[in-house]
């Protein structure tokens, strides 16, 4: 893996990893985003999304949130833990420009950190 890419190994792909991570999940939400996380056996996280039309209905706008997240998460991906992540966004998240995205985006990695903390 080189240092800060978005490669294939980490992204979740197929419904098998999907309903491997809504099977038994934790959950870290805001107003706009959620996360939806379990433990992986790998030594890396692995993002995937679900952003449904209902939710965010223009194409460009769900591909926006997901760049914005994509981008986030490359740049923060030695600091997550061994876990599958599912991003899914509410309408609301549509009105928030791309700083504002990245600030509760930062609020719902450091949750995430700190709830596998105390698990482990």
């Amino acid at each position: 893996m080189n240092q800060l890419s978005f490669e294939r190994e980490l992204r979740l792909l197929t419904p098998n990893h999907f309903n491997h991570v809504f099977s038994q999940s934790l959950r870290v939400g805001s107003p706009y985003i959620t996360f939806v996380f379990r433990k992986n056996d790998i030594d890396h996280p692995r993002l995937g999304f679900a952003i449904a039309k209902k939710q965010v209905k223009r194409a460009h706008e769900r591909n926006r949130l997901k760049r914005v997240v994509r981008e986030d998460f490359r740049l923060k991906q030695k600091q997550i833990p061994a876990v599958d992540i599912v991003v899914m966004a509410r309408t609301a998240a549509v009105a928030l420009d791309n700083k504002e995205i990245r600030t509760i985006l930062d609020k719902l990695w450091q949750r995430l950190l700190s709830i596998q903390q105390n698990k482990s």
